[in-house]
């Protein structure tokens, strides 16, 4: 899917007819926008191991009540094996840096450079591996359940997913990670 902006009653970016206080759409965005920049700056924190996979590791940014923010760096050859996120009502993952394959579900592995941004559905098995002779870095932002969603509204993730990826000056690739 190519870029566009996104406009009208799906935008991310509305005004709020309450006043001048932002709109939980607004503050999903601010909160993006301060995730790419915490990952931007943390790549000189080291990033401890967790989990299974072998040269993955995970440094956590953010950790809050209505969004989790983390950051994985993967050894040349590592995968991060299939997996999903069912605590969360979808999630952001965007390459940093590095060649990395992005698998999802049983659909042929795509190659997702840094730039691109796909939006996964809660639930959306996912993973990927690093084809590349150096590290490679991505960042996931996690929208969970409940009140992060200030307005109560339900977002449209394409709507969301075009905007972000206006954000990045990039195009967007949205639901199951469909190009």
């Amino acid at each position: 899917m190519g870029s566009r902006t996104a406009s009208g009653p799906g935008a991310l970016m509305t005004s709020d007819v309450r006043g001048d206080q932002p709109t939980g759409k607004q503050t999903i965005a601010s909160l993006l926008v301060l995730a790419l920049l915490l990952a931007a700056l943390s790549g000189t924190q080291p990033a401890a191991q967790r989990g299974p996979d072998p040269g993955v590791t995970f440094t956590r940014l953010i950790d809050r009540a209505e969004i989790r923010v983390s950051r994985v760096v993967l050894q040349p050859g590592a995968t991060r094996r299939l997996h999903s996120h069912d605590d969360v009502q979808y999630h952001v993952w965007v390459p940093l840096e590095g060649s990395l394959e992005l698998s999802v579900g049983t659909d042929a592995p795509v190659p997702a450079v840094p730039g691109d941004a796909f939006f996964f559905a809660q639930g959306t098995m996912h993973g990927f591996t690093n084809v590349g002779t150096t590290d490679a870095a991505v960042m996931e932002v996690f929208v969970k359940e409940g009140d992060g969603n200030a307005s109560g509204d339900v977002p449209d993730l394409d709507a969301l997913g075009l905007q972000f990826a206006a954000l990045l000056g990039t195009t967007a690739n949205a639901g199951s990670a469909a190009r």
